[in-house]
């Protein structure tokens, strides 16, 4: 890929942010949550430029602005629609790619899960990116309270995906706008197999529309100011997918996600996502692609990375049950093959509770939401203490006290089962 000076100059020194760093910098007097309803206008912008940070926020405006300006001359950012330009849309998703980072390790979207406070607890344990649940578009557009309850973020919450379903160019469009200026990609659920999106025309069951899916995609790149990425499952032919992904690029997705499962392969644990369909999009596609599936620990990862060859990974389901995979920590299930070369890592899934807990009193979220990451956090422990997960299950109203109680009930009951580190 050959870039022009200036995208050579201005992504020379990004680098990947180390986990321990990553750790050390995420202080709680750092973070600051807002949602996000609405682009700011000139007077917002105006209210923040006057805050703490003013002084701040002032220089970064005017270095976006000259660097804006320099990108115009070099025909890059003259309107929203250059991410159409051929040879310059690659070129564009590259630089943008780069610019973050080149993240490898990623939360992926899941639906009341990857909220903010869960977010910022994998990123303090290693995740260099993240999505946001899936949002419904139209509700998005529609809904104020949907919006203040179901997205929020933060100045640390980058890079960030936010993930729209859709079946309306021109609401994706408008719940797309709402969120561009404080996000890094607008993502399209092209991938969700469940039968509320079979019920809602959406996810992968517009696989079977494909005209509607490259207008969706066309929408947002000819009038975003930031990147479209999409996220899919594969066809049951390899040639399909690999159309299919051809078909998003050329409408304009500058970065693809792709899950290594057909729509009707819902069962993650009987059946292994196939990483050489994977690899077959990432040798098909010029722009940056992410791989999603098997992904349960830290050898996973490099494994998948080493078959695939694709730019990062996506983990979902194993991250609710150990939030600190992306730090190499990993269960006891999967210390077991190989105990003799692991250790206790000196922390458990009762410690990492305790930590989203407090990042939820600073972030509120939804309580459903919070009693979802206590049973896929605790559910081990609570195979052990049943009587501790039937008093959880009696309350109809939740508090912090109650939580904090209860995990020091599990601690006193004697229940502790370690994460582990593999021994260097």
């Amino acid at each position: 890929m050959k870039f022009s000076p200036l995208l050579r100059r201005r992504y020379s020194n990004f680098f990947l942010t180390s986990p321990n760093s990553l750790m050390a910098s995420l202080t709680t007097e750092t973070l600051n949550p807002f949602p996000c309803p609405q682009p700011p206008g000139e007077e917002s912008l105006d209210d923040l430029l006057c805050s703490s940070g003013g002084a701040v926020l002032q220089q970064q405006k005017h270095e976006k602005e000259k660097e804006e300006s320099e990108m115009q001359r070099e025909g890059f950012l003259g309107s929203p629609s250059g991410y159409l330009g051929g040879e310059v849309r690659i070129e564009r998703a590259w630089a943008t790619w780069n610019k973050l980072g080149r993240p490898k390790l990623i939360v992926a979207p899941m639906v009341d899960n990857s909220e903010l406070p869960f977010r910022m607890l994998c990123r303090k344990y290693g995740a260099q990116a993240a999505y946001t649940p899936m949002l419904h578009s139209r509700i998005f557009t529609e809904n104020d309270k949907y919006r203040s309850l179901e997205f929020t973020t933060c100045q640390e919450d980058r890079p960030l995906f936010v993930q729209f379903c859709a079946n309306d160019p021109d609401i994706l469009l408008e719940a797309a706008q709402r969120v561009e200026h404080c996000c890094d990609y607008v993502d399209i659920n092209l991938g969700c197999p469940q039968r509320i999106a079979r019920r809602g025309n959406y996810g992968a069951f517009l696989m079977d529309n494909l005209p509607l899916v490259r207008s969706l995609v066309q929408k947002l790149a000819l009038n975003l100011h930031i990147p479209v990425s999409c996220k899919i499952r594969i066809f049951p032919n390899l040639q399909d997918t690999i159309n299919y992904a051809r078909m998003l690029e050329e409408a304009g997705c500058s970065l693809l996600a792709v899950h290594g499962r057909t729509r009707d392969q819902k069962d993650q644990k009987k059946i292994r996502a196939d990483w050489s369909a994977i690899r077959a999009v990432k040798n098909a596609l010029r722009i940056p692609v992410l791989a999603n599936g098997n992904i349960r620990h830290m050898d996973d990862v490099w494994s998948c990375l080493a078959e695939t060859s694709t730019d990062g990974v996506l983990s979902a389901d194993a991250l609710l049950e150990n939030p600190a995979l992306f730090a190499g920590f990993r269960t006891a299930q999967w210390a077991e093959k190989g105990k003799e070369n692991s250790s206790d890592g000196n922390l458990d899934q009762a410690d990492l509770l305790v930590e989203y807990l407090k990042f939820c009193e600073r972030f509120p979220v939804p309580w459903r939401m919070v009693r979802a990451h206590v049973h896929k956090m605790l559910g081990e422990w609570f195979r052990l203490q049943p009587h501790v997960r039937e008093d959880l299950n009696a309350q109809s109203r939740l508090t912090f006290e109650f939580l904090y109680d209860m995990v020091d009930q599990l601690r006193q009951l004697g229940a502790k089962i370690p994460l582990y580190l593999k021994d260097d």
